[in-house]
């Protein structure tokens, strides 16, 4: 019996930081179903023509940006898309994601800011699916229209494979994550399904449900955007 009490102990103290760490995931996603509704809601920001056309959401809350010299971004997210092989169906389970990277130019100081981005296309959802992209050189990104329609927006805005949509806190605004990667977190992923899972088998092939922390999120989407209409092609 004396010979188990290390072993006990030693489990005992391994516990709490897989147990903060899975917590820190979950809060992530009530923090993305909190982002996307406050963000949508707020008149004549994201259009619901774009938003409707969408093949995938990423939201990222609480992107942080410290610029000195060189600016940087570091932020923890989730990516839906919508099922089925046109992407008609309904919103996904998300697969968490990250963002990385860096600019010229911002202001000395960091502050934290809500990251709304719209995949508006099949081959940009798969790219960001499969491995890290670089946004403005692997895949098109603009600063999305605002507005109640996106009838007035430029060609290269409706060009654009992503667009991004920003809310600001504090006196920070007016950010661009040109030159920032996305690309999945696995290691989260695995936290958040209790298991490996490649983030395409995760929004296309449905291999976990929606987990409860995300439920928020997903709902809200099957709400607001119900019917797609895109073109469901890869460009």
């Amino acid at each position: 019996m004396k010979k188990l009490i290390p072993i006990v102990l030693s489990l005992g103290l391994s516990a709490p930081p897989l147990m903060a760490d899975s917590k820190r995931e979950k809060e992530r996603l009530e923090n993305c179903g909190t982002v996307i509704q406050e963000i949508m809601d707020i008149p004549d920001n994201i259009p619901q023509d774009l938003i409707d056309k969408a093949d995938c959401v990423i939201i990222y809350p609480s992107v942080v940006k410290a610029a000195f010299i060189f600016g940087g971004s570091y932020g923890r997210g989730a990516m839906t898309c919508r099922t089925g092989e046109k992407f008609t169906g309904p919103w996904s389970a998300p697969t968490m994601m990250a963002l990385e990277g860096g600019s010229f130019g911002f202001q000395i100081g960091g502050q934290a800011t809500d990251f709304v981005l719209l995949v508006m296309n099949g081959r940009g959802a798969h790219a960001i699916l499969k491995s890290k992209v670089k946004l403005g050189a692997d895949a098109s990104a603009a600063a999305g229209p605002k507005g109640r329609t996106a009838e007035a927006s430029t060609d290269v805005t409706m060009r654009a494979e992503i667009l991004s949509y920003s809310r600001a806190r504090g006196l920070f605004a007016g950010i661009s994550l040109a030159g920032s990667t996305v690309r999945p977190d696995n290691g989260a992923n695995e936290k958040v399904y209790g298991k490996s899972l490649p983030a395409e088998d995760i929004v296309f092939k449905g291999a976990a449900p929606v987990p409860p922390p995300a439920q928020q999120l997903i709902a809200y989407l099957n709400r607001k955007s119900p019917k797609y209409t895109g073109s469901g092609k890869e460009i």
